[in-house]
C-alpha cells in the first residue's frame, strides 16, 4: 500500500503542477495548440526532448543488451548526442526559417503537396501501427510488476492484465495530450523528466553499493577488473551493435530520430526562437553523453549481481530485478511513478505529433481546405482519440514477442530510411523534382519490407547486418534521386520561401564551439574505452544466460517488494 500511495501522490503532483502552469495557454489556435504558441525555452525543450526518448524500452532494453554486450551498446546514447548535433547547427535553423509545423510542410515547400501527403500518411501508419502500440505494450508490461497489480487488483490472467494496463496508460496519456496541446505535454515531460534523473540515478548508486560497500568507485573498479570485456566501446562481430554499423544504419536511424522524426523534433518547431532552441537541443545533447549511466551501466552491474547470484532476472529481465533487489520498499512508489511519467511522455508526445499531422496535413489540406483554427483544433482532438483508441486495442497483441526492442528497430527501418533519404536531398539540393522524392518513399518503403519479410530476398542479405542493409538502401535512394535530378531537373532552382512569422532566427552564440565540444567528448569516450582487438577476435563470443519467461510467454521484468 505504501507503495500505491506513493506511486499516486507523486503521479497527482505531476499532473497538479502541470495545469497550474499551462492553465492560461492558448489552445484555440494551431499555433498555440501545436507549436505552444512558439514559447518554448531551451530548458523545456531539453527536458521534453529527453523524456519523449526515454521510456521502458530504453530502461529495459538497453540495460538488457547491456547486461549481455556491455558498454559497446552505449552507441544508441552517445551518437545521439552527435545527430542532437546536427539538428542544432544544421537542420533547426533551415525548419525555424520555413516557418514549418511538421516535417511534410517542409517537404511541400521543397518538393510538392504529393511528396507532404505521401510523408504526412507513411508518419501516420508508422505511429499507430507500430510506435504507439510497442510503447503501451512495454508501459503496461513494465508497470504491472513495479506495483504487482496482479495482487493489487485481484486479475490472475496476464493477458487480462495486460488489456488493462494498456487502456489505463493511453487514457490518461491521452487527456494530456488532446486537451492540452504541445506546452502541457513539455511541461509535464521536464517535470517528469527530472524524475526519471533522479530516479534512473539512485538504481545506478544503490546498485554500485551492492556491487562494492566501500563506495561507487570501489565498485567500478571490481567491475572492470572481474569483465574488463565489458568495458570495451567497441562492439565485436557478435555484439549486439558491431563497431561497423555505427558508420551505416547505426548513425542513420539515430540521425533521423534526432533530425527528422516528427514526434521529436515538434518541440523544437515550438521555440521561442532559434537560440532557445539550439539551447535546448544542445543540453539535451550534453544529457544523452551522460546517459549511459542510467540505461548502459546498471545493465553490467545486473551482470554482476547476476553471476554472483544475488538477483535472477537476466537479459531484459535484467533492470527489473536489479530495482527490485537494491530500491529500497519506500521509493518503490516513487520510481513507478517516474517510470509511468516516462510511458505517458513518450505516448502522449507521438499522440500530440499524429494529432498534428493529420490536422495540418490531412484535414486542412486535404479534407477542409476552408477550416477555420478552431475546426482545425476540433478535428485533430477527435483524431486523436480514434488513433489513441487504436493503438490501446492494438497494442495487447504484441503479446508473446521475444524481444520487443528488436522489433521495435526492425519496424522502425521501413519509413527511417526513407524519409530522411528524401529531406537529405530536399535540404541539400534545388534541382531534383518532386517526381524524385516520391520514388524515393515508395522505393524505399517497399525494398525494405521485401528485405524483411519475403524470405527469398530475406534470404539474399542474411550474410550482411540488418543496419548495414539499411545504409545500403539510403546509399541507393540518394543515387537514385541524384540520378533523376539530373536526367529531369527542376527548370528553375528551388528557393525556400520566406516565413511568414517573426520569430528571431539569431543564431545561439555559444552553439557552434559546444556543438563541436560534444562531437570531441564522444570521441574521445569512444577512444578512452576502445579495445581494438574485439573487431578481429573471430572467437568472440557473448554471455547467453538462461532467459526467464513472464506469463504470457515474453520475456518481461519484475519489479516490485
Amino acid at each position: 500500500m505504501l507503495a500505491l500511495a506513493s506511486f499516486l501522490f507523486f503521479t497527482s503532483l505531476v499532473g497538479l503542477v502541470t495545469y497550474f502552469l499551462t492553465r492560461r495557454d492558448d489552445h484555440d489556435s494551431a499555433t498555440g495548440y501545436f507549436l505552444a504558441g512558439r514559447t518554448l525555452t531551451g530548458g523545456y525543450i531539453a527536458g521534453s526532448l529527453l523524456l519523449t526518448n526515454l521510456s521502458t524500452e530504453q530502461l529495459v532494453g538497453l540495460n538488457g543488451l547491456a547486461f549481455k554486450n556491455g558498454l559497446s551498446v552505449m552507441a544508441w546514447e552517445v551518437i545521439a548526442a552527435a545527430s542532437l548535433v546536427v539538428l542544432a547547427l544544421i537542420f533547426l535553423p533551415k525548419y525555424l526559417r520555413s516557418g514549418i509545423a511538421t516535417v511534410p510542410q517542409f517537404l511541400e515547400q521543397r518538393f510538392d503537396s504529393g511528396t507532404r501527403n505521401l510523408t504526412t500518411a507513411i508518419f501516420l501508419l508508422a505511429y499507430v501501427g507500430i510506435l504507439l502500440p510497442t510503447i503501451l505494450y512495454t508501459g503496461a508490461t513494465g508497470l504491472t510488476q513495479i506495483l504487482d497489480m496482479e495482487s493489487m487488483t485481484g486479475i490472475q490472467d496476464y493477458s487480462a492484465l495486460i488489456w488493462v494496463t494498456v487502456w489505463l496508460i493511453g487514457l490518461v496519456g491521452s487527456v494530456y495530450a488532446i486537451f492540452g496541446g504541445l506546452r502541457t505535454v513539455a511541461v509535464s515531460d521536464t517535470l517528469n523528466g527530472l524524475g526519471l534523473l533522479l530516479g534512473g540515478m539512485l538504481i545506478t548508486w544503490y546498485g554500485l553499493q551492492a556491487v562494492n560497500s566501500e563506495g561507487a568507485l570501489a565498485a567500478l573498479e571490481t567491475l572492470k577488473e572481474q569483465y574488463p570485456e565489458k568495458f570495451n566501446s567497441l562492439g565485436g562481430p557478435k555484439d549486439s551493435v558491431p563497431f561497423s554499423t555505427l558508420f551505416s544504419g547505426v548513425l542513420l536511424i539515430n540521425l533521423f530520430y534526432w533530425t527528422t522524426n516528427q514526434q521529436i523534433i515538434q518541440r523544437t518547431f515550438g521555440a521561442k526562437n532559434l537560440a532557445e532552441g539550439q539551447k535546448g537541443v544542445l543540453i539535451a545533447g550534453i544529457f544523452k553523453i551522460l546517459a549511459p549511466a542510467i540505461l548502459v551501466l546498471p545493465g553490467i552491474i545486473a551482470f554482476h549481481l547476476y553471476q554472483t547470484g544475488q538477483i535472477d532476472g537476466a537479459g531484459d529481465l535484467s533492470y527489473g530485478a536489479l530495482v527490485h533487489y537494491v530500491l529500497p520498499p519506500s521509493l518503490t512508489g516513487f520510481f513507478a511513478a517516474v517510470i509511468f511519467g516516462s510511458i505517458l511522455s513518450t505516448f502522449n508526445s507521438v499522440l500530440n505529433s499524429s494529432s498534428t499531422l493529420f490536422s495540418l496535413g490531412v484535414y486542412k489540406e486535404l479534407i477542409h481546405p476552408a477550416a477555420t483554427e478552431e475546426q482545425v483544433i476540433r478535428a485533430g482532438k477527435r483524431f486523436g482519440w480514434i488513433v489513441a483508441i487504436m493503438s490501446m486495442s492494438v497494442a495487447p497483441l504484441l503479446i508473446g514477442q521475444s524481444s520487443i526492442f528488436d522489433y521495435l528497430q526492425k519496424m522502425n527501418g521501413l519509413y527511417f530510411i526513407p524519409i530522411l533519404s528524401v529531406v537529405v536531398i530536399g535540404i541539400t539540393t534545388r534541382r531534383v523534382p518532386p517526381l524524385a522524392a516520391k520514388l524515393a518513399l515508395v522505393v524505399g518503403c517497399c525494398g525494405i519490407a521485401v528485405g524483411y519479410f519475403v524470405p527469398a530476398a530475406n534470404k539474399l542479405i542474411s550474410g550482411i547486418h540488418e543496419y548495414h542493409f539499411l545504409a545500403m538502401v539510403f546509399v541507393g535512394l540518394i543515387a537514385m534521386m541524384l540520378a533523376i535530378g539530373r536526367v529531369r531537373p527542376l527548370s528553375q532552382p528551388w528557393q525556400a520561401p520566406e516565413a511568414t512569422h517573426e520569430l528571431d532566427l539569431t543564431p545561439w552564440r555559444p552553439a557552434w564551439p559546444l556543438g563541436i565540444g560534444l562531437l570531441a567528448i564522444v570521441l574521445a569516450i569512444y577512444v578512452w574505452f576502445a579495445d581494438p582487438s574485439v573487431l578481429t577476435d573471430a572467437a568472440a563470443t557473448e554471455v547467453t544466460p538462461q532467459t526467464v519467461m513472464a506469463p504470457g510467454g515474453e520475456a518481461g521484468f519484475v519489479i516490485g517488494h
